[in-house]
């Protein structure tokens, strides 16, 4: 079966270049004045679109008409003509600081220039040419030239030859280096938009608004290598941001953990003082127990050494008493001399046994004091003991407590 193809139209294809360019024109001269990034970008995209447009009328569609229209050559010659200025300004133009005073005077100037020469081409050459060669050469030479501008070039060469078979070689090599222009271009203005994006990133600005210049290639090249640039430095920023919100929690989590050793250190040095101070009062309570204790021991000896003794004394007091009221009768007797001696021997033995009774009061009572010194002595060691015990554990509760809060705080120094 037929298969229908729409051919590009070469005329048609040189008037839509014409459409786009004026498109242009008319958006720079609306422009305010102080609109210089969006002057510049227009005035790089018109670089572009005029020096393909130029390189593909200049290489196929005029050789072509004056090879095949007949009274064409003075038109085609006065458009080269033309053409040769349009590319002086230009290349004066591709270079040019928006800022100087002169920048919109030359794009004026350009614009009028160009407007006068496509009215001619569109009034006077265009109708000749689709008089003479009919729509199937036109869609062939269409064909020929839209093949043509993938390698145009895209800035004005005015140096160049502007006819064959010069113009052929040169225009492809010209369109050769001006992409790999365009690119380093790119590549040079998408790295510096990337820096200035870090550094607005690193002091917390505002992104700068940067518009790349040249041609589309040049535009489309920084594009993407900003676009890369600033995916990556998005991903350095989250992944720091990570380790930021990371390092947060775990200082979180150590100051935390610092401060219930802190605490409970604190509690365990309060709860072990407490029981050093409770340890010590209940020694001393309990060596106060044992001098009381004692001291009533020794009391209560001491009075039952005196009881004794004074129970002693009385019992041999009235054995005396008893031997001398014997004697007394033993004296009435008959036998006065027998009477005598039993008195003398009542009497004596009653002296022994009073004086044994005394020596025994005597010996009980220095046996109760020794018994009492002892008994106090033994209590004031116990109490002494008691309160260094209490003192010592005390003193290694406190230190075991300061070597837990200077635990912590290294704790914390390292979070």
């Amino acid at each position: 079966p037929w298969v229908s193809v729409r051919l590009m139209d070469a005329i048609k294809m040189l008037k839509d270049d014409h459409h786009t360019v004026e498109q242009l024109f008319s958006r720079f001269e609306k422009a305010g004045a102080g609109a210089y990034v969006q002057k510049r970008d227009l005035v790089d995209r018109i670089i572009e679109e005029l020096s393909k447009h130029a390189a593909l009328e200049e290489q196929l569609f005029y050789p072509v008409a004056r090879a095949t229209v007949p009274d064409t050559d003075d038109v085609v010659l006065e458009s080269l003509e033309e053409h040769h200025v349009v590319k002086w300004v230009l290349s004066e133009l591709d270079g040019m600081d928006p800022h100087d005073e002169r920048f919109d005077a030359k794009v004026t100037v350009l614009i009028e220039n160009v407007r006068h020469h496509v009215k001619e081409e569109e009034s006077e050459l265009f109708p000749k040419v689709r008089d003479e060669l009919g729509r199937r050469a036109l869609a062939e030479l269409g064909e020929a030239m839209a093949t043509a501008r993938a390698g145009a070039p895209t800035h004005p060469h005015p140096r160049s030859p502007d006819t064959p078979p010069g113009n052929a070689v040169i225009g492809a090599a010209a369109g050769v280096v001006d992409r790999v222009g365009d690119t380093v271009s790119g590549l040079a203005q998408g790295s510096v938009s990337a820096v200035a994006d870090l550094v607005a990133v690193v002091l917390r600005r505002k992104r700068p608004r940067v518009s790349p210049t040249g041609s589309r290639t040049a535009r489309k090249t920084a594009a993407e290598v900003r676009s890369r640039a600033s995916s990556t430095t998005e991903a350095v920023i989250e992944a720091t941001r990570e380790v930021k919100r990371t390092g947060k929690t775990t200082v979180k989590r150590v100051n935390r953990s610092a401060r219930r050793s802190a605490s409970s250190a604190r509690r365990t040095t309060g709860a072990a003082a407490n029981g050093g101070r409770a340890t010590g009062r209940a020694a001393a309570s309990g060596a106060k127990g044992v001098t009381t204790t004692a001291r009533k021991s020794a009391k209560r000896t001491a009075t039952t050494a005196r009881r004794a003794s004074t129970t002693t004394a009385r019992t041999a007091q009235a054995a005396a008493n008893n031997t001398r009221a014997t004697a007394k009768r033993a004296s009435k007797s008959p036998s006065r001399s027998g009477a005598a001696r039993a008195a003398r021997s009542a009497g004596r033995g009653a002296s022994r046994t009073a004086g044994a009774a005394r020596g025994g009061a005597k010996a009980t009572r220095t046996t109760a004091r020794k018994s009492m010194k002892r008994t106090t002595g033994s209590a004031r060691r116990a109490s002494t003991t008691a309160g260094r015990t209490a003192r010592s554990t005390t003193r290694r509760v406190a230190a075991t407590g300061a070597s837990q809060r200077r635990q912590g705080r290294a704790s914390r120094r390292r979070g």
